[in-house]
């Protein structure tokens, strides 16, 4: 049997972080279970964030009016993307399970892994309009997020000063990952690691080794599935009339995003539903 891959797109400017500890804890543990890890540490390799011009060798279509998608659309079809993109994205292209570890930056990821998704993950590799969420390019693969955040959890629920952490996960989690077709693993939540004492991190680290140990055989979480919607212009890629009469007797909207106006789901964004019924 082939060995299986996970790529760690890790973003965090020092060796003595937390976030370098978990990182360090995912390529221990899952490298015991024989996975071939690779790292891709981005402030190390110095990844560039910037989505420019310099991103596509040779000539472009259109200089006078530069359309970054178009261009690097072209550029992937004919092996003209830059080396860095071309190199992350093999790395993508062989691994089963992407995890992404970062600390929080408001509300989203640090720039510098950003500029990662943005560059990285350019249409026609990742994504088309034929090719998108459910029907998306990468629907075999998996993809997380494992994150520090600086403030404690009470403040990410729904009556928190921050406000639900659902809603703050959703963007990268639908609107990145699934967008892209990867089933989405739950996110591992480090809360406030740096205002905690050291028993807790370390009681941190020690249940993101444990979970590591079955990982790849974890539930994803939910989403929407296309056949839910028109998926016509003309339709207006809305949900299809029959969806959404079947869906007007059910207590919570769909997902956090298609919450049509009902109460959120649950922690939609942060666990798996319970197949049981």
């Amino acid at each position: 049997m082939a060995q299986k891959t996970v790529l760690i797109v890790y973003a965090h400017q020092s060796g003595g972080s937390f976030n370098s500890a978990a990182k360090d804890v995912a390529v221990e543990t899952l490298r015991q279970q024989g996975y071939k890890v690779v790292v891709s540490d981005l402030y190390a390799m110095n990844f560039r964030a910037s989505a420019t011009m310099e991103d596509i060798t040779g000539e472009v279509k259109n200089p006078e009016h530069f359309k970054y998608g178009e261009e690097t659309m072209h550029a992937w079809k004919e092996g003209r993307l830059s080396d860095d993109i071309i190199a992350e994205q093999r790395k993508v292209e062989a691994a089963e399970l992407v995890i992404f570890q970062f600390p929080m930056y408001w509300f989203s990821v640090p720039a510098i892994m950003k500029g990662w998704i943005d560059r990285v993950l350019s249409q026609g590799f990742a994504f088309s309009l034929q090719k998108m969420y459910s029907n998306g390019i990468f629907k075999d693969k998996k993809a997380m997020l494992s994150f520090s955040t600086g403030s404690m959890q009470t403040m990410y629920r729904p009556d928190g000063l921050n406000g639900d952490i659902n809603v703050t996960l959703w963007p990268l989690q639908n609107g990145v990952l699934h967008f892209c077709g990867f089933q989405v693993l739950a996110p591992q939540v480090f809360w406030c690691p740096g205002h905690s004492p050291p028993a807790n991190r370390t009681a941190m680290l020690d249940g993101w080794r444990a979970r590591l140990k079955t990982l790849l055989v974890e539930r994803p979480l939910t989403f929407a599935p296309s056949e839910m919607f028109d998926l016509t212009f003309p339709g207006g890629f809305v949900l299809r009339p029959e969806v959404r009469k079947e869906q007007s007797t059910r207590p919570h909207g769909i997902t956090t995003g298609h919450h049509l106006g009902k109460p959120l789901p649950p922690d939609n964004q942060l666990k798996a539903d319970d197949p049981s019924p």
